[in-house]
């Protein structure tokens, strides 16, 4: 499989935001955890169904992206639909989980059908704030799929998320760049056009 080594964020963003389906490995050069996923990766040409964009970006030179997508450790497995982020797969996997990862044939992943485009969800929470478990609770019922980002221990995700919003208190929710302050039922269910 030809995964294509990517330089920058801007790289990723050009590249992912012109392919429908496109998957992104963070690694670290020279470790025993990134060398088991390359390998777990490599020679799936047979295995993959559709036309899907492989890149690769080792963190020991590309250190804009991983911040941008609060990935913490490598390496990770990144799914993009449409330019957006949708799944993060962490760590080293076996051969079948890769395939039935990018197949989309896993439990929070996509089959092929023909489904409603899944927003770019990011839930702004802490362990202690019942909201915040209601909200996460509210969209794992409805299968949503989003990102929890725990401001209580990311300082810069609690400063990104105050930029957005002007806000610090939690939940917030950020629908593909729209933000909700608190749990709003009625502007969740607006934004992830649930009827």
């Amino acid at each position: 499989m030809n995964i294509k080594e990517i330089a920058s964020l801007g790289d990723l963003k050009m590249i992912a935001g012109k392919q429908e389906r496109a998957f992104l490995l963070l690694f670290k050069g020279g470790t025993e955890k990134s060398e088991c996923i390359i390998n777990a990766l490599s020679g799936l040409d047979g295995e993959i169904k559709g036309n899907i964009t492989f890149l690769k970006a080792d963190v020991q030179k590309v250190r804009d992206i991983h911040p941008v997508y609060g990935i913490e450790s490598v390496p990770a497995l990144l799914e993009f639909r449409s330019g957006s982020l949708m799944n993060v797969f962490k760590g080293c996997n076996s051969r079948e989980f890769y395939i039935n990862a990018i197949n989309g044939s896993m439990p929070g992943t996509y089959s092929t059908g023909e489904e409603k485009k899944q927003k770019n969800v990011i839930v702004y929470s802490t362990p202690a704030c019942p909201w915040c478990n209601t909200l996460k609770t509210y969209l794992r019922e409805r299968k949503i799929q989003f990102r929890d980002v725990d401001v209580s221990v990311d300082q810069k995700a609690a400063e990104q998320m105050v930029n957005k919003s002007g806000h610090q208190g939690v939940p917030q929710a950020d629908i593909d760049g729209h933000i909700i302050v608190g749990f709003d039922k009625k502007k969740i269910d607006s934004l992830l056009e649930l009827g």
